[in-house]
């Protein structure tokens, strides 16, 4: 086997400044930075009805919804990552190093891809199921009408599926139902 050469491996702050410099959006994990890919039109797609769905469930007063623009940090494990979705209810938490990121998630939303769902199952549901404010993640399914949730029950997270023509109660969310078919009423035609 021969050894890879050793890659750079970059400070917070150096990740930091390279997304200020390049206004590009980055994943940051033990000193390794990881460009965020684009989408294709119908991950975009549900990830906004996703947004608008969720933003109808929450009480205005005590939760945001924002897109994936907003930085999570996972202090335990590091992780900088950008959700395609996230719920914040009361006052954001920023991070000690980064003041652009927040800790605090209530509710995060992945649509799944054939390139990330993997990881977005995998590695990344690890690293959040270790922010203690998480209640819920949410995962869209970009080709079939399925969600899935992942919802906090004391130490643990209760796994639960909904398809077309079912709903899942976000407790979460003061108990706002999410209705499968809300998110795929609109899916667009496949290309020609």
């Amino acid at each position: 086997m021969v050894d890879a050469a050793p890659h750079h491996r970059f400070t917070y702050a150096e990740y930091l400044a390279r997304e200020q410099e390049t206004g590009l959006r980055h994943e940051w994990l033990d000193g390794a930075i990881y460009a965020m890919s684009g989408g294709t039109p119908e991950h975009a797609r549900l990830i906004s009805i996703t947004s608008h769905v969720l933003q109808l469930l929450v009480d205005p007063r005590r939760c945001r919804v924002f897109s994936s623009d907003l930085k999570i940090r996972v202090p335990a494990t590091g992780l900088a990552t950008y959700p395609d979705v996230s719920v914040v209810s009361g006052p954001l938490v920023l991070d000690d190093e980064d003041p652009n990121a927040v800790t605090n998630p209530t509710v995060l939303v992945e649509v799944l891809s054939r390139s990330t769902e993997a990881y977005d199952r995998g590695e990344k549901w690890a690293h959040y199921r270790k922010l203690p404010g998480l209640q819920a993640y949410l995962l869209v399914d970009q080709v079939r009408p399925r969600v899935e949730l992942y919802e906090r029950a004391g130490a643990d997270f209760l796994h639960r599926l909904a398809e077309a023509g079912e709903a899942l109660t976000l407790v979460a969310l003061g108990g706002g139902e999410l209705r499968v078919d809300d998110l795929y009423a609109a899916q667009l035609p496949a290309p020609a």
